[in-house]
């Protein structure tokens, strides 16, 4: 991305390295691309909708990877221009379900968003994962939620559950590959007030007759409260990001699995 980082770093840190982002042109997503491009690595991203005016990556895929066919666009693009990848960051995710409860959640709710929390990374793990093995080398990184442990049953009963579900399959895949030289991390970022947690705070305000401060409070509520006071921002919650792996190799550092 053409925006600069906040942070400091080595801009040959990720020179040699081919990453994957999903989801990358917004949120969480946007900032991790930016620090993966500002280290050198040569960065492809997906997003349903087009890439946004202003942002520029190696490789920019528009497609919808909750669904086979656009996990195999991404992937067949990728092969083609990157010839595979070294980092698979699974950050895509969200939940579009209406609010009240779990009786309010049709089968199509619950499909929709396991397939986009869950299946996305699921499938796109399976594709490029031999790649990775026949190297011996790589990092698989899925962005969970803190509500794998801290469910809101009101609105994202079914996102939470399909964060859960990819937090153990994470943790059993680690066991697999890592003795094959594949590193799998989850990280389960607090309350990120990204545009898709703002869409929450909004329809939580419009469905309580509250102004959305007041949603904002209650929501940090719900998740157990925050001490410092406010949500975390995108461009600020990456403190977590690589530090350096006793072998010189970067460390992504988050919920180990």
């Amino acid at each position: 991305m053409t925006r600069p980082t906040q942070f400091s770093f080595d801009p040959t840190e990720f020179s040699d390295k081919r990453a994957l982002v999903t989801g990358g042109t917004k949120g969480m997503g946007e900032a991790i691309v930016r620090r993966l491009a500002a280290g050198g690595a040569r960065v492809a991203t997906t997003a349903r909708s087009p890439l946004p005016e202003g942002q520029t990556v190696e490789l920019f895929v528009q497609a919808d990877i909750a669904t086979p066919e656009g996990v195999e666009k991404v992937v067949s693009e990728v092969l083609d221009r990157l010839g595979g990848v070294d980092f698979l960051v699974n950050n895509v995710g969200g939940s579009s379900a209406p609010s009240g409860g779990v009786l309010a959640l049709t089968d199509e709710d619950w499909r929709h968003t396991i397939n986009t929390n869950l299946f996305a990374a699921v499938r796109l793990d399976r594709q490029l994962l031999p790649g990775m093995l026949k190297q011996g080398s790589g990092v698989i990184i899925h962005i969970s939620s803190i509500q794998r442990r801290l469910p809101l049953f009101e609105a994202t009963l079914a996102y939470a559950a399909a964060k859960a579900a990819l937090t153990t399959y994470s943790k059993g895949l680690s066991k697999e590959v890592g003795p094959k030289g594949i590193r799998v991390n989850t990280v389960a970022p607090g309350f990120i007030e990204t545009t898709a947690a703002q869409g929450l705070i909004v329809r939580l305000a419009e469905k309580e007759g509250i102004d959305e401060g007041a949603a904002r409070e209650g929501l940090m509520a719900s998740l157990g409260g925050i001490p410092i006071g406010r949500p975390g921002v995108p461009k600020r919650s990456l403190s977590w990001w690589p530090f350096s792996h006793p072998t010189g190799q970067p460390r992504f550092m988050g919920a180990n699995t």
